[in-house]
């Protein structure tokens, strides 16, 4: 085997993301000292952002069963649900936060065709995309070139791949300021039993490489993944992928052609950390080495090293382990698409990995300990309270003044970029891309999208509030698993699973491995109490600059339901004279709200008010409420508060609302806190005595609070304007 004239030292190893006693486990595992290749092999595999070596033990604790789970978390490149009449659905989640910080638009749309790949490597046809973002100070120029670079990047990406865009979330806030973060997520539909693994298997199958050619974009992405953002980031532009669309979506077409021909053994997409991520991860699940010629993978550039190339993360590129005897079924679908499709290696017996470079061997490693659930490093960080808790803790709302002027909050809400329209936003995605999207012309709560065929729809939606997650973890990331299936139940789903996207700063500091951990305890409370197991994600750690410290905790959830077309309900009022109902309990609570900390400036409370039992049994009270037709409208109450929630529903068909507010609440709290376990829906005064009967035999709070408008915006009996002004207001922002 060739070797580097200097083999690596501890320093090496250091400055390529290694602990000193991960470089010495490296010596013991070989039975020497590795070679740069190697150690660059290790380096990436070891990294956080492929080992999740740093937060796996927390990981486990999460609930990954289910009633219509067919593949947990960590068995495939993505969640599997059983959506029933032979269908799964195929989901995931991830991150693309580095890259996008340093190269917005091809940070984003790598990041989107990353998760798509994830999907239709499984056999999947994509079907529906949304995302979650996370930026600085709108007003300063560096937000406004990251925003329009990331947006521009997922929607020319998406547009030109051809997948709608369905949902989403932007939020603004200074701790984003430099490290902004954009979180992808994709779904598909495949057939239940016609999916591919990501597994190698049978001694003298070849290996392919299909795609896009290799070249040096993304070298190191990993390990760049798994460290703060610092003044030398801008140094690793060449970590930063590049995209093509219209390649990915060509290899989309060929990678279900060539899954129906039966001669696929197993594939994997190759994201972070590129070949030898798909050959460890395959090979060790498969129980087999692979011999790989790294001289016959397509290049675009001349004399790339081995570690180059193994380490490459060039976009839109497949590994594919096929039955010998077969090739011939294989080129010839992607010769059809004028696709590289080369044999670089094939499976052999054992569990190492060979890799020869002009007939000579430069690496030479086993397998099983690269990878997450083998030898893989894992680590459970020390971690405490961080100081600010005490502060949120100690938030007293008798501190704030009620305004004397209740309609100056309401304009400054309105107008806020976290609460108001984001059209410009997504005005720049195709949404109705394959004519699925059935919230193009009929908002809801999620994302409602047509299963063609069937009298089946899916619901998807992304939920997280940072504010409320800084402020408690673990009440803030319950409340997000709660709120993503609220949004699901009002608009007439029954919640199934969940993704997630894990966003921290770095886990080596204690306070914020702390928040990493209350949240995982929050999200498995909440996901149990749903029955909506996780079927995977990402973690995304070093969320963080020297300068600016660690961003707001983000664990972003997107979450699957399932739904009979029947019971579609959408958000907006239906017609003036129709009755206003608040479903829940209002609160003296500002704690954590838009109000509080956008008009008061006040950066440290506690999260709003939540109990899991209570938004339970909310949740199964709409349910009831949708399936037995008594209402004509439903919408959660969140971001904004009441008064934005009755906006929202009045804005689509530019009504309005007559309400009474409640003498027993601070009248600011009761329009603009954001105390959870709240829906607002609106019915017919003939269902009356229908909803009246229902809702006095259940043991959940209910208030009528007045009644839809033509246009009138009025509370206690004081005008608060028309809708109409309220719409042109929105639709001139941005």
């Amino acid at each position: 085997m060739t070797t580097e004239t200097a083999l690596p030292t501890l320093e090496t190893a250091k400055k390529l993301g290694l602990l000193p006693e991960e470089f010495e486990r490296i010596k013991e595992i070989l039975g020497r000292d590795p070679n740069f290749t190697e150690l660059s092999i290790f380096s990436v595999m070891w990294s956080e952002h492929c080992s999740y070596k740093n937060s796996i033990t927390w990981l486990k604790t999460l609930p990954k069963k289910g009633p219509h789970i067919l593949a947990e978390a960590g068995e495939e490149n993505a969640g599997l649900v059983d959506i029933g009449g032979g269908l799964a659905c195929c989901f995931k989640i991830e991150s693309h936060n580095h890259p996008s910080a340093l190269e917005p638009y091809q940070g984003a749309a790598t990041g989107v065709g990353g998760i798509n790949r994830d999907i239709f490597t499984m056999g999947a046809q994509p079907i529906a995309q949304l995302n979650s973002l996370r930026f600085g100070n709108i007003n300063s120029e560096k937000t406004k070139w990251l925003l329009k670079g990331v947006v521009k990047g997922i929607g020319d990406y998406g547009n030109a791949f051809g997948v709608p865009t369905v949902g989403g979330e932007v939020f603004f806030d200074e701790c984003f300021n430099v490290n902004p973060l954009v979180n992808a997520m994709s779904a598909g539909i495949v057939e239940v039993g016609k999916t591919v693994s990501a597994i190698s298997y049978g001694v003298g199958n070849p290996v392919y490489i299909v795609g896009s050619a290799t070249g040096k974009d993304g070298i190191h992405g990993a390990t760049f993944a798994s460290e703060d953002i610092s003044a030398a980031s801008t140094d690793k532009l060449p970590s930063v992928q590049v995209g093509d669309p219209f390649q990915e979506k060509l290899l989309l077409e060929a990678t279900l052609e060539v899954i129906a021909t039966g001669a696929v053994i197993g594939m994997q997409d190759m994201g972070a950390a590129g070949i030898i991520c798909s050959n460890s991860e395959m090979s060790a699940k498969g129980k087999h080495g692979m011999r790989i010629d790294l001289d016959k993978v397509p290049t675009r550039q001349a004399n790339m090293q081995p570690f180059e190339i193994l380490l490459s993360e060039s976009q839109e590129r497949m590994l594919i382990i096929v039955e010998k005897g077969r090739e011939a079924d294989v080129e010839r679908v992607f010769d059809k698409w004028d696709l590289n499709c080369a044999i670089i290696g094939e499976v052999i017996e054992g569990d190492h990995l060979h890799y020869y470079m002009h007939g000579e061997m430069v690496a030479d490693v086993p397998a099983d300990v690269l990878v997450l659930g083998g030898g893989a490093p894992v680590y459970e960080r020390e971690y405490k309270e961080p100081a600010y808790i005490a502060k949120n803790k100690a938030f007293d709302i008798n501190s704030i003044k009620i305004p004397k002027d209740l309609k100056a909050v309401a304009k400054h809400l309105t107008t806020h970029p976290n609460i108001a329209s984001k059209h410009w936003v997504y005005d720049q995605y195709d949404s109705m891309v394959g004519t699925i999207n059935m919230t193009t012309n009929r908002p809801a709560d999620a994302a409602i999208v047509n299963i063609k065929g069937t009298y089946k729809a899916i619901a998807l939606t992304v939920d997280c509030n940072s504010r409320y997650v800084y402020a408690d973890p673990e009440i803030g990331t319950a409340i997000a698993v709660s709120e993503a299936a609220r949004n699901i139940v009002c608009a007439g789903g029954e919640p199934c699973a969940i993704t997630n996207c894990l966003n921290f700063g770095n886990p080596y500091n204690p306070e914020v491995y702390w928040q990493f951990v209350h949240a995982i305890k929050g999200m498995g409370a909440a996901c149990r109490k749903f029955q909506t197991p996780v079927t995977g994600g990402n973690v995304s750690f070093y969320n963080q600059s020297t300068d600016e410290g660690p961003v707001y905790p983000t664990p972003t959830i997107g979450m699957l339901g399932l739904l009979d077309k029947e019971n579609r309900m959408t958000l907006n009022f239906k017609k003036a004279g129709d009755m206003i109902f608040l479903i829940g309990e209002s609160k003296d609570d500002i704690a954590s709200s838009e109000y509080l900390a956008s008009f008061h400036n006040v950066k440290n409370s506690q999260a709003p008010f939540f109990d899991l039992q209570k938004e339970y049994d909310l949740q199964i009270v709409i349910k009831e409420l949708i399936r037995e037709n008594l209402i004509a409208s439903a919408h959660d109450v969140s971001d904004g508060g009441l008064y934005i929630t009755l906006l929202e529903s009045s804005m689509p068909d530019t009504l309005g609302f007559e309400v009474d507010s409640d003498p027993d609440i601070r009248k600011d709290a009761f329009l603009f806190g954001e105390a959870q376990s709240r829906v607002i829906v609106s019915i017919s005064p003939d269902k009356y005595d229908a909803f009246l009967d229902y809702l006095s035999n259940v043991d959940v709070d209910f208030t009528n609070l007045g009644i839809v408008t033509n246009g009138s915006l009025s509370i206690d009996g004081e005008s608060f304007g028309m809708i109409s002004e309220v719409c042109e207001v929105n639709i001139n922002i941005g």
